[in-house]
């Protein structure tokens, strides 16, 4: 597969050719589903908790005497059936993730990657460079049209980049090894730098 590659002022720059391996594949709904699951699952915090029997506060004695009273029998206020009472297996800090095998998660990334090629929502750039300034880098994101972008460079982002970038809402950039299937379908544009894409044919390999 091949794709022109341009520069951020939209100049071309060359040509680069994707490995149909990584790129070419038929997306399938279901490897991608089991694994944004997995990531969002992994992500969920797990803090809700709520009161037992043991940890709500009243006092321990007897509430009423045990007969003639014509109602039930009860010793604590504490008890679930009252108001305000303990809570009967209740939400408890928990973790949400659950295991996903490596190669699953490996074959999940490429099914991303080649949904965006097959949408043609794929844009090779030349390189990810900025000399920090925000309104610079927004002038020529409007112009080359990214409203929701996602940009994966190489090893390390380029930190002038990743300064002007940070108050572009809709722009994200991420090194290849923070790629993520998540991240890759929720925007409308993935942009690849050429280190980028050696990074990444590098990893799924």
């Amino acid at each position: 597969m091949k794709l022109d590659v341009i520069k951020l002022d939209g100049g071309k720059a060359g040509s680069v050719e994707l490995d149909e391996e990584l790129f070419g594949l038929e997306p399938r709904a279901d490897i991608l589903h089991r694994v944004v699951r997995w990531q969002r699952n992994k992500a969920q915090a797990g803090t809700h908790k709520v009161k037992t029997r043991s940890e709500v506060n009243y006092s321990t004695k007897k509430i009423y005497r045990q007969k003639g009273t014509g109602g039930a029998r009860h010793g604590s206020r504490k008890a679930p059936i009252f108001r305000k009472g303990g809570i009967y297996k209740g939400p408890t800090p928990r973790s949400h993730a659950h295991d996903l095998p490596k190669k699953f998660r490996k074959l999940g990334l490429m099914h991303a990657l080649s949904a965006k090629a097959k949408e043609g929502a794929i844009v090779v750039i030349d390189a990810a460079e900025s000399d920090g300034k925000t309104a610079a880098l927004a002038k020529q994101v409007k112009n080359l049209g990214w409203k929701r972008a996602l940009i994966i460079d190489g090893a390390d982002v380029n930190e002038g980049f990743l300064q002007a970038s940070r108050n572009i809402e809709g722009l994200d950039i991420l090194p290849s090894m923070g790629a993520n299937v998540y991240d890759i379908l929720k925007r409308d544009t993935l942009v690849l730098t050429k280190a980028g894409v050696e990074a990444l044919e590098a990893r799924l390999k």
